[in-house]
């Protein structure tokens, strides 16, 4: 029979991996440069098989020139869209999201509200700015706010596969859901103690 460590695990990989500046720098200063770094790690881990949406994938291609990717990265990296019509969700999953949303859409009435009463006590750039960014932070904090982040929590139940992301609604509809889940920063250690395994 064999170890845990010796059967195929999965993971899903979003684009803040390569992209996002804070967590990339574990592989490369630029996003080609990141995906050279992954790519470099990943090829020495046959245990593991690497996947992404392939919608987040186009959303990768808007940072990287497609012509720079190596042909080994559309190799190693599996991209594929989440069954959408065989998979099933959970009823409490409908109901948790309709319920952040209502709680949601309050908190912005409230911010609209008292934007409205401050107009008259600051200048208006100076308010619009700050109501943009309290209604950004109330609607759009820790939700799964698009396709794309659908498509990473899909997937990655569709896969029962570890999902790396940054995303926080992401790992809060991910938890929810029971998917593992591991931050950027963490994932180059977690690649690289396969390989002290293997040794």
């Amino acid at each position: 029979m064999k170890s845990a460590r010796q059967r195929k695990d999965r993971v899903v990989l979003d684009t803040s991996l390569f992209v996002n500046p804070e967590v990339r720098s574990d592989f490369g200063d630029t996003p080609t440069a990141a995906i050279n770094g992954f790519l470099a790690i990943a090829l020495q881990i046959p245990s593991l098989e690497f996947y992404m949406p392939s919608s987040i994938f186009q959303e990768l291609l808007n940072f990287v020139n497609e012509k720079e990717i190596p042909g080994s990265f559309l190799a190693v990296l599996r991209q594929k869209a989440p069954s959408k019509h065989e998979l099933t969700c959970p009823a409490f999953f409908l109901y948790e999201l309709i319920e952040d949303i209502r709680e949601r859409v309050n908190k912005g009435l409230r911010i609209a509200e008292k934007a409205v009463r401050s107009a008259g006590k600051g200048g208006e750039q100076e308010v619009i700015q700050s109501m943009r960014k309290n209604y950004r932070e109330a609607l759009r904090d820790g939700i799964i706010d698009s396709k794309e982040d659908v498509d990473l929590i899909l997937l990655a139940k569709e896969l029962d596969a570890l999902l790396v992301t940054v995303d926080h609604g992401a790992i809060k509809w991910a938890e929810k859901l029971g998917i593992r889940w591991l931050l950027p920063t963490r994932f180059r250690a977690y690649l690289l103690s396969f390989i002290e395994q293997q040794e």
